[in-house]
């Protein structure tokens, strides 16, 4: 018996996630920034009060709660409350197309929804306009709710065309935030910390919980905002010191990394996609104190599981021109499968498959997917459950990891087995880091070409080819080149490959 109640009491999601955000909430300080408006956290704790008194009165037929995700206060408390009420929200953006979100809602089996806007879109469905309730004390006491218990649900695109849920408890959420912290960042009430992301993709967490644990300010982007214009204004006019952002925002950014210069940012991480060294490169000198670094992470590990500090003093770990992903954060295993085994050891090519605490538990009631996606193998004479990234990778002989890129961005033409990445790399060498883009298509025949997209419109597609023939074998020059101004992004900021490829002609 004693044994059972320590166990509740060492509850890592209230250890690391709910103990230091209450612990903020009765301080001046501000919380948010939102489209130029201060927050306290002191409202911020208000909001979440009022939200949970609602919830409180609701009877439920599911743990899952739909919330609708605008950029505003109510939002943000509204998570906090769902948390504390031991139940778990699955996020529905108010610029996706509705039937999306229904049929989001249908599969996560929701039975309510929060939201603070005043539209009828969900007039069919059980709802709590979050905007229309009134504060009348806090309400903020931190039940002991099993880490076992989902915290979220992200729907990710899926391959048969329906969305697809991965399940996130409240312990992998809580050993994520304590293994980030265990990396050395040293985040105090005094700073400023930028959240570009929407809150359908995972590194939106990171860049709330953060702030949120430690009493800092945190910095959103308004929907109605071009959002790296914005982010360019933000990182300026309010000197921030922390944030996470892809590539493709650096991308966005370059045309003015000659006027920026943000002194006052002290960490700075890269995620979402392979970071090209020559793009970070020059990006580093608009960061000149500030640490940085490479994160890597599928959803289904829960945010970043590996990552790899980036040292302005000497050349650091690349291949085909983007950095290393380093190593496994603590409390995860990392390993290379190959040829059905696991290994570790240097220089062997395979897929990079992760285990331990921050792993999903699995695709929301897909069964079929999960068996694909997840494996058992013994190692150091234990049995781990690893998750299949679907990345190639290996380990060099410093234990450090090295990305290829997408094992179903691998393609094979003429029986030769060619990596996207590789062909990506020669072209940016050649264009001095102009982004490109390599894509498989099918031809009229059937048979498997490759199409080149091109970040510029001011490249002679002769050029590149007659590079590209000094640098490659005939099979693996594109057939088709595209040039745009400016390449497409979903909703998690990275590149949208199939929107690209739709437009192959």
């Amino acid at each position: 018996m004693q044994k059972n109640k320590e166990k509740l009491e060492q509850i890592i999601f209230n250890d690391y996630i709910l103990k230091p955000f209450i612990n903020q909430v009765h301080k001046d300080l501000n919380a948010f920034c939102i489209n130029e408006e201060f927050f306290k956290y002191i409202e911020l704790g208000k909001a979440t009060s009022k939200i949970r008194d609602s919830l409180q009165k609701q009877s439920f037929v599911s743990k899952n709660i739909g919330l609708v995700v605008n950029d505003d206060l109510e939002t943000y408390a509204s998570i906090f409350a769902i948390w504390l009420e031991g139940l778990a929200y699955v996020p529905l953006h108010p610029l996706q197309p509705i039937e999306r979100n229904i049929e989001i809602i249908s599969q996560a089996e929701v039975g309510l929804i929060l939201d603070s806007s005043f539209d009828n879109k969900y007039e069919k469905f059980r709802k709590i306009n979050t905007n229309e309730l009134l504060f009348t004390k806090f309400n903020l006491e931190i039940n002991k709710i099993e880490d076992s218990e989902l915290a979220y649900i992200l729907f990710t695109s899926g391959s048969t065309g329906k969305p697809k849920g991965v399940s996130i408890t409240r312990e992998n959420v809580g050993a994520f935030m304590k293994s980030f912290f265990e990396i050395g960042f040293d985040i105090t009430e005094k700073d400023r910390c930028l959240q570009p992301f929407d809150l359908t993709f995972d590194v939106s967490v990171q860049s709330y919980l953060v702030p949120l644990t430690k009493g800092a300010c945190t910095y959103t982007i308004p929907h109605n905002q071009i959002k790296f214009s914005y982010v360019y204004g933000l990182l300026d006019d309010h000197k921030i010191t922390f944030g996470a952002m892809a590539p493709s925002m650096l991308r966005y950014l370059k045309p003015y990394f000659d006027e920026i210069e943000i002194p006052s940012m002290r960490y700075n991480i890269l995620t979402a996609e392979a970071s090209p060294v020559e793009l970070v490169d020059e990006w580093i000198k608009c960061v000149p104190n500030a640490r940085l670094f490479n994160f890597y992470g599928p959803t289904e590990a829960t945010i970043y599981c590996t990552y790899y500090e980036i040292d302005r003093k000497i050349e650091n770990k690349s291949l085909n021109g983007m950095y290393s992903i380093g190593k496994a954060m603590k409390g995860l295993e990392s390993v290379i499968l190959f040829d059905g085994a696991i290994t570790k050891k240097p220089g062997i090519k395979g897929e990079l498959c992760i285990a331990g605490n921050q792993v999903t538990p699995g695709y929301w009631k897909n069964e079929s997917k999960n068996k694909d996606s997840f494996i058992i193998k013994k190692i150091n004479h234990n049995e781990l459950r690893f998750y299949r990234t679907g990345d190639s990778c290996y380990f060099d002989q410093d234990g450090d990891i090295l990305l290829f890129g997408r094992i179903d961005h691998q393609v094979k033409i003429q029986g030769y087995r060619i990596e996207l990445g590789e062909i990506e790399y020669k072209v940016r060498d050649y264009l001095n880091g102009v982004n490109a883009i390599a894509i498989a298509f099918t031809n009229k025949n059937g048979n498997t070409e490759l199409a080149l997209f091109i970040e510029s419109s001011e490249v002679s597609s002769d050029d590149v080819k007659n590079y590209l023939a000094t640098k490659l074998p005939l099979y693996m020059i594109p057939s088709k080149l595209y040039f745009l101004k400016e390449f497409p992004l979903n909703t998690s900021g990275k590149i949208n490959r199939l929107e690209l490829k739709s437009l192959i002609k």
